[in-house]
C-alpha cells in the first residue's frame, strides 16, 4: 500500500528516474517536425532616415534595395502602428495620453473620400485583397490605395501608388484631391518604411506591408512617463561621446548607405547599442527605478512587436520574411524570434555584402 506514495516521492525528488529530465519544454526541439519548408525571417536594423541631412537622396539606397530584392521576401514588416492599434489608442486616451496623436495619422480625409471609418476600411481591404487579380487595373490599384489610407495604412497605399504608371497616379476611384496631395507628401518623406519597405514591396510586386509596431506598451509608464523620460535623457547624455556612436554619425554623413547598414547591423554595433542604452538603464540608481521601468517598457514593446511579426509569418508559412525596424530593436527581435517552432532567423550580413 506504501508503494505508490514512495514512488511518487522518488519521482518528485529525482524526476530523471521517472523519464522527466526537466520540466521545461524547448520549442526548438520540434524544429524538424513540420510539414514543408521552414519560414526564414531576416531582421534589417535601420537608422531612422528622418534624421538624415537635407542632402540625403533616396537614390543612395539603391544598392541596399538591390540586395534586399535578391532575398525576395514574400512578406515585409515595418515599424509602424496598425490601423487596429491606432483605433484602440484613440478609444483609450486616459491610458495612452497623446500616443495616438504622436504615432497615428489623421484619417479624416480618407474617411471623407471613401465613406469608411478605420474598422470598416480594414475589413474592405481584406475583402479586396482576398479577390485581388493577378493583373490589377490602375483603377483597382487606386481604389485599394484609397481603402488602405482609410485603414490608416499609408505605407501599403504607397506600395500601390508606386506600381501605377506615372500617368495613372491621379485622382479617381476613391483618390480625391486631398488623398492625391497625401500621396505627394509620402513621395517626399524621408522614412525607411517608405524608402525601403514600400519601395522594395513595389519592386517585388507585393500588395502591402505589415505594420508590427506597438505602443500599448506605453501603459507600462503609467503617470510617470515624463519623469522616466527625463531620467533616460540624462543616461543617454553620458553615452554621447561613445566612439561607435561617432562612427555611425560619420557614416550617416557620407554617401555609402550600404556601409552604414552594414555597420548598424554588425554585432559590435548591436552590443554597443544595448550597453549604452538598456544596460545603462538597468544600472541607473534613481529611487523610482526609472531605468528599469524604461527597460520593462522596451522589452514589452519588443515582445508585442515580435508577436505581430509571428502573426504576419502565418500568412505565408515557409516563405521568406523581411522585418525592417529601428536598429536598436534588432538584437531583441533576433533573440525573441529564435525559439519559434518553424522559424529560422537569417543573418543579414551576407545579404549586405
Amino acid at each position: 500500500m506504501r508503494t505508490v506514495p514512495v514512488l511518487l516521492a522518488a519521482c518528485l525528488a529525482f524526476p530523471s528516474l521517472c523519464g522527466a529530465a526537466s520540466s521545461s519544454i524547448d520549442p526548438r526541439a520540434y524544429a524538424r517536425e513540420i510539414a514543408g519548408a521552414r519560414t526564414e525571417v531576416m531582421v534589417l536594423g535601420s537608422p531612422h532616415l528622418s534624421s538624415m541631412s537635407d542632402a540625403f537622396r533616396a537614390e543612395r539606397l539603391d544598392p541596399l534595395l538591390a540586395r534586399l530584392q535578391a532575398f525576395a521576401p514574400a512578406i515585409i514588416t515595418i515599424e509602424a502602428l496598425s490601423g487596429e492599434e491606432c483605433d484602440l489608442l484613440r478609444r483609450h486616451p486616459a491610458i495612452y495620453p497623446g500616443v495616438a496623436e504622436t504615432y497615428c495619422a489623421d484619417t479624416a480625409a480618407a474617411r471623407k473620400a471613401t465613406g469608411l471609418d478605420v474598422p470598416e476600411a480594414i475589413a474592405e481591404v481584406e475583402k479586396t485583397l482576398d479577390a485581388w487579380p493577378a493583373t490589377p487595373t490602375p483603377a483597382q490599384r487606386r481604389r485599394l490605395a484609397a481603402l488602405q489610407l482609410a485603414a490608416n495604412d499609408a505605407v501599403s497605399a504607397y506600395v500601390q501608388w508606386l506600381q501605377l504608371p506615372a500617368a495613372e497616379r491621379r485622382a479617381g476611384d476613391g483618390i480625391d484631391d486631398a488623398l492625391l496631395a497625401r500621396m505627394g507628401e509620402l513621395a517626399t518623406s524621408k522614412n525607411e518604411n517608405l524608402l525601403i519597405g514600400a519601395a522594395l514591396a513595389a519592386r517585388l510586386g507585393l500588395q502591402r506591408v505589415y505594420r508590427v509596431d506597438d505602443h500599448t506598451a506605453d501603459a507600462v509608464y503609467g503617470r510617470d512617463g515624463d519623469r522616466v523620460s527625463a531620467t533616460m535623457q540624462r543616461v543617454w547624455e553620458q553615452a554621447a561621446g561613445h566612439p561607435l556612436l561617432a562612427k555611425m554619425k560619420q557614416l550617416e554623413a557620407g554617401d555609402d548607405m550600404l556601409a552604414l547598414y552594414r555597420f548598424v547591423n554588425a554585432p559590435e554595433a548591436q552590443r554597443m547599442s544595448v550597453e549604452v542604452d538598456f544596460g545603462a538603464a538597468l544600472r541607473e540608481p534613481s529611487p523610482g527605478h526609472d531605468g528599469r521601468r524604461y527597460v520593462a517598457w522596451w522589452e514589452t514593446r519588443n515582445l508585442r512587436m515580435v508577436a505581430n511579426i509571428r502573426a504576419a509569418c502565418a500568412r505565408a508559412p515557409g516563405k521568406r520574411v523581411l522585418s525592417i525596424v529601428g536598429a536598436s530593436h534588432k538584437p531583441y527581435f533576433d533573440a525573441y524570434l529564435a525559439p519559434m517552432h518553424d522559424i529560422d532567423t537569417v543573418d543579414v550580413a551576407p545579404w549586405l555584402r
